[in-house]
């Protein structure tokens, strides 16, 4: 047989045995199909394992990106040794397996994933963690596939607060794994002279092997797994503050001064959470004014503007007029000096409506209002 008839395949010492395989996958409409030896013997039946070697060797040489890594490591061996067992493959074996290949692909409806471990990746956030953690000890899997996979998905401020609580030498490999963008803001998250030394510790990582980085992966996602379920989403400080930006401005003020007589680090963080009418030309990016006067109701803005006498209120009415068009600011202006006094309970329920539109333009991400760094600047 010609070598331009022939898909090359690496050779191996050995005969012509594919491997003791105890169930061939037989070739559909081809019966017992062989391979011809290259010595010309009789021909030998193709394993399933032997057309996976051949599938994966045609898709290698057409240049496909094969995630093979990503197989269980016995899967891999298997294969591995398999492939160093073939020699040749005619062009009408290769065709056939291609072809069988491609009608499998075709009939294909749905997949499932493969085993305990790949289940449970798929039902991620659906089943509780209780559940998910029993069956892995159930089953003795593996608590994760890919553990920098899940690490990667953290938010900047929890790697950051990873990195600090492990050596200088883990965290370089941490930063090192993770992409570019999210490194940065790790970085940027950590202070200064922690940041220098996990940054010059990556100069060090040069002989690290696989082992030890997937051992690194394992030991942090298994301490951000540990961690328990929390039953609020928000920090006490967001929940507090978020309460008494409902609340009138005098019951707010009463507690907000218990609060810094208590604990004045707590009361920071509730003062920091609360959002009023006063602190909207503080926190609120002029661009974004548009995007409020859309969801809001002319008269409660106008309500609002006339009701507002303190200094910060009457701050916050001037950036909004200023910020919003020409026209509707006129007109609201008009209607403001038209309005005359309003009543303390009128203005206060107007402050809210407005303060609780911004609010939802946050929460659902709109809108982003400035942080206390840019405010320094």
């Amino acid at each position: 047989m010609q070598d331009d008839q022939m898909l090359a395949l690496p050779m191996a010492t050995g005969g012509n045995d594919f491997g003791d395989f105890s169930a061939p996958a037989p070739m559909g409409g081809m019966g017992g199909m062989g391979m011809d030896s290259p010595m010309g013997g009789s021909p030998v039946k193709l394993s399933g394992k032997a057309k996976a070697a051949i599938v994966v060797r045609l898709l290698l040489n057409e240049g496909a990106d094969i995630p093979i890594e990503e197989l269980p490591d016995e899967l891999q061996m298997e294969l591995t040794q398999q492939m160093g067992k073939m020699r040749l493959v005619d062009r009408e074996t290769l065709y056939a397996v291609a072809s069988e290949f491609a009608e499998m692909l075709d009939n294909v409806g749905l997949t499932f994933p493969n085993g305990l471990a790949g289940a449970l990746t798929a039902m991620d956030g659906k089943i509780s963690r209780l559940t998910a953690s029993r069956l892995r000890k159930e089953a003795g899997v593996r608590q994760f596939g890919n553990p920098w996979d899940r690490l990667k998905q953290l938010p900047p401020e929890d790697l950051a607060s990873l990195a600090e609580a492990e050596s200088t030498e883990v965290a370089a490999v941490l930063l090192s794994k993770l992409e570019t963008a999210k490194a940065a803001q790790m970085l940027a998250a950590l202070p200064g002279p922690v940041a220098r030394r996990i940054a010059y510790a990556v100069s060090h990582t040069g002989n690290v092997t696989p082992e030890t980085v997937d051992r690194i992966g394992l030991s942090l996602a298994a301490q951000v797994e540990a961690r328990p379920d929390l039953a609020f989403d928000s920090s006490p400080g967001q929940r507090v503050g978020a309460i008494l930006t409902e609340a009138a401005a005098a019951k707010r003020d009463e507690v907000l001064t218990a609060l810094e007589e208590e604990d004045q680090e707590f009361a920071t963080d509730v003062r920091k959470a609360i959002y009023t009418y006063s602190l909207i030309a503080q926190r609120m990016q002029p661009l974004d004014v548009p995007k409020l006067m859309r969801v809001l109701a002319q008269p409660d803005l106008v309500t609002a503007i006339a009701f507002a006498t303190d200094e910060d209120d009457v701050a916050t009415s001037e950036f909004l007029l200023d910020n919003m068009s020409n026209r509707m600011a006129t007109n609201i202006r008009e209607e403001v000096a038209e309005r005359g006094k309003v009543k303390k309970s009128d203005g206060e329920a107007a402050f809210g409506l407005i303060v609780s539109a911004m609010r939802d333009l946050v929460t659902s991400g709109e809108i982003e209002l400035k942080t206390d760094d840019d405010e320094d600047e």
